[in-house]
């Protein structure tokens, strides 16, 4: 039987072999994160899904309100590793847009040629960048706009009572304008803002942006005609759901127009300053991403859509650990069948889970890419971040700009 022995102990070593031999090779079932998987979004090929989102920093301390030295610097350091999208700070559209001191603009040429030195520091390191365009609306200042010839203005005669829309950005609000009744914005004038969006989109083009987003979101101007509480109006603009959506929608129509809209963005938020006690805000921004929906897929897609989960914190009553609470952003993405920017209150765990449950999405980071230039590295890596310094968000200069340090090792 020594033929029997023979045939099984070559039989052992040949199974032996392939298993070793197996081992060294990587196997096709190891998960590979999407987070860190390469996706299209518009015109834009990016080698991730982590997003820096737009951040006010409260740094264009110039007259011309145009990006600095420093502004060109922080970009730049947060596109270092290559294929990262990042959406540049709220940008007014126009000076009649603007409102509150040390926030840049794109209406001028002064601006455009300042912002194309921030697009070409960011396209020399791999990365590409959109910048986002407001108008403040009923949150300026009314003083501010006064200087300039201009008056406090929104979609309707409702003032601000809180200030919290402009604290939401993290900007200090003046007590003596609290309350300030805002001047209902003509039917003419109303045109004139879509012009105005119209016009930043080109110019951001001219300054190398590679899209814009359109801020629809948090109590600015857009979002005050969304919304039955600061939306009172009797002409096209007000009145339903479909009226209340009709600025927004001019808006994104001639943006696309200008610029494509495979280069625009829409930033919106369901559950805002505005929203998040409205019981219509799920229609009324269903209704706009039904529209956005059926455009796709006649071939006409936005970029993205870019949502805020308005997140809140709390502690678990049974073992007192800090939890957070998202909204039900969900509904969007049954709707809007495109890439989805998800941003707020989002660590490596719940970015990497919310990933990979959904092949559209991305993950947006704000305060993690202040303190991180280099965060695309340090989520890859599970490394550890560095400490915030939330007094230096918007005091000027360099410090608690770019003096975050990357991580050494």
């Amino acid at each position: 039987m020594d033929w029997f022995r023979l045939f099984w102990s070559a039989h052992l070593f040949l199974v032996i072999s392939i298993a070793h031999f197996a081992s060294r090779i990587p196997s096709k079932m190891t998960h590979k994160p999407a987070l860190f998987s390469p996706i299209k979004v518009g015109a834009m090929a990016l080698k991730h899904r982590v997003v820096m989102a737009p951040l006010t920093r409260g740094r264009a301390t110039n007259p011309e309100l145009a990006p600095t030295p420093d502004i060109v610097e922080f970009y730049a350091q947060r596109a270092a590793t290559p294929g990262t999208l990042l959406i540049a700070e709220a940008t007014y559209v126009s000076e009649r847009g603007a409102g509150v001191a040390n926030l840049p603009g794109i209406w001028s040429q002064v601006q455009i040629e300042a912002w194309r030195l921030v697009t070409k520091a960011v396209h020399a390191r791999g990365s590409a960048i959109v910048v986002q365009l407001w108008a403040l609306g009923r949150c300026g200042s009314r003083k501010w706009l006064a200087e300039r010839g201009f008056d406090l203005v929104g979609a309707s005669s409702v003032p601000e009572l809180t200030g919290e829309a402009l604290e939401y950005s993290g900007l200090t609000v003046d007590p003596d304008e609290i309350g300030v009744v805002p001047r209902e914005l003509s039917t003419e004038e109303v045109r004139q803002y879509v012009r105005d969006f119209a016009q930043a989109a080109i110019n951001a083009r001219e300054a190398g942006f590679d899209g814009v987003e359109i801020h629809a979101a948090n109590g600015y101007l857009l979002d005050q005609f969304l919304s039955e509480e600061t939306n009172k109006r009797t002409d096209e603009y007000g009145g339903s759901v479909a009226n209340r959506a009709r600025l927004t929608l001019e808006v994104i129509d001639a943006v696309s127009a200008a610029i494509g809209a495979d280069r625009t963005g829409l930033r919106i938020s369901p559950f805002g300053v505005l929203s998040r006690d409205d019981p219509g805000a799920v229609e009324q921004h269903a209704h706009i991403l039904a529209i956005l929906e059926r455009r796709a897929r006649d071939g006409d897609p936005l970029a993205y859509v870019h949502t805020i989960e308005h997140c809140e914190h709390g502690r678990s009553a049974a073992t007192g650990a800090h939890i957070i609470i998202r909204r039900a952003t969900d509904f969007v993405g049954t709707i809007w069948r495109g890439a989805w920017i998800r941003t707020q209150g989002f660590d490596r765990e719940s970015a990497l889970e919310i990933a990979d449950t959904d092949p559209r999405v991305l993950v947006g980071f704000g305060r993690g890419f202040i303190a991180n230039p280099d965060l695309v590295k340090r989520l890859r890596r599970n490394l550890p971040w560095n400490e915030l310094d939330e007094s230096t968000y918007y005091t000027g200069g360099a410090h608690g700009l770019t003096d975050y340090p990357e991580y050494e090792g």
